[in-house]
C-alpha cells in the first residue's frame, strides 16, 4: 500500500481537449466546476478556463516554446503541495493529458508522493481539430493508419523516425511542430515522399479563431509563413489533407 498523507486532497488529470468548451466530457465539466484549484497549461482556451467557480485559485504553468513559467518539476511538486493541504485540485491540461501532455511524469510523482489521484481523459488535437478542419484522419481510400509524433523533444531537437513517418497510405499528425515546419517537409521529402504530398496547418484548431492553411510538402512552410500563422497549431501530412475541400463545415479556407 502507497502511504496516505494524514491530510490529504485530489488531483485530477483534467483532458481540456483542444478548446471548444461544449468538447469536455460530462466528467471534465464537472470537476472543473468542482475544483478548488485548478493549474492549467497554455493550451486551455478561456471559455473553459469560465468554467471554474468564481473563487477558485487558477494557477498557470503553462509551457510555451523557450518559455516555460514553471520547469516541469516544480509543476510535478507544486501538485502535490497543493493536495497535501486538503485541496480538490485540478490539473488542466490541452487535448488529453497521456497524449503529448506529460500527464505520465506528473502521474509518477504524485503516485510516489502517496497523493490520491484520477486521470480523465480528454479529446486530443489530433481528433478535435482534424475534424473542425474537414480533414478525417483515417480513410479507407486514402489512409489505413495515423500517427501522433511531437515536433519538440525534450532536448528541443526534432529527431524523428523520419524513414517511418516518410510513407504512403497513412496520416501523420504533428503537435507543436510550427517553429520546425521547414525543416519537418525537408525531412518528409528527402525520406521519400513527394513534393506535391498534400499537408496543412490548423492554428487555435476548433476555436473561433481558427485558420487552417492547406498545400503540400513544398509550399506548406511558405504559405504558413505568409499567414502569420501563431501557436497552437497542428500540421497534418497525408492524402486526406485533399478531402477539406468537401468536408469543410466550420470555418472557410485560407488557401
Amino acid at each position: 500500500m502507497k502511504p496516505v498523507p494524514a491530510k490529504s486532497g485530489w488531483v485530477y488529470l483534467v483532458g481540456a481537449g483542444p478548446g471548444d468548451p461544449e468538447l469536455l466530457t460530462i466528467k471534465a465539466a464537472r470537476l472543473i466546476g468542482e475544483a478548488d484549484v485548478l493549474v492549467y497549461d497554455n493550451l486551455v482556451s478561456k471559455a473553459v478556463l469560465a468554467l471554474a467557480r468564481p473563487d477558485a485559485e487558477l494557477m498557470y504553468a503553462g509551457k510555451e516554446r523557450g518559455n516555460h513559467s514553471l520547469p516541469q518539476e516544480q509543476i510535478n511538486q507544486l501538485l502535490v503541495r497543493l493536495a497535501k493541504t486538503g485541496k480538490r485540485v485540478v490539473r488542466l491540461k490541452g487535448g488529453d493529458p497521456y497524449i503529448f501532455g506529460r500527464g505520465g511524469e506528473e502521474v509518477e510523482t504524485l503516485q510516489a508522493d502517496g497523493v490520491h489521484f484520477e486521470v480523465v481523459p480528454g479529446i486530443t488535437a489530433a481528433a478535435g481539430v482534424g475534424s473542425y478542419a474537414g480533414i478525417p484522419l483515417t480513410h479507407r481510400n486514402h489512409a489505413q493508419a495515423c500517427v501522433f509524433v511531437t515536433g519538440h523533444l525534450k532536448d528541443g531537437s526534432m529527431n524523428l523516425d523520419w524513414p517511418g513517418l516518410a510513407r504512403k497510405r497513412q496520416t501523420v499528425v504533428i503537435y507543436m511542430g510550427l517553429s520546425g515546419l521547414s525543416h519537418l517537409c525537408a525531412k518528409l521529402m528527402e525520406h521519400g515522399l513527394p513534393p506535391e504530398w498534400p499537408a496543412a496547418i490548423v492554428q487555435h484548431g476548433t476555436q473561433p479563431s481558427q485558420r487552417t492553411v492547406t498545400g503540400t510538402l513544398a509550399t506548406l512552410p511558405e504559405l504558413a509563413e505568409t499567414a502569420n500563422l501563431r501557436a497552437p497549431t497542428l500540421i497534418i501530412v497525408g492524402e486526406v489533407v485533399t478531402l477539406r475541400d468537401k468536408l469543410r463545415w466550420f470555418e472557410e479556407p485560407t488557401s
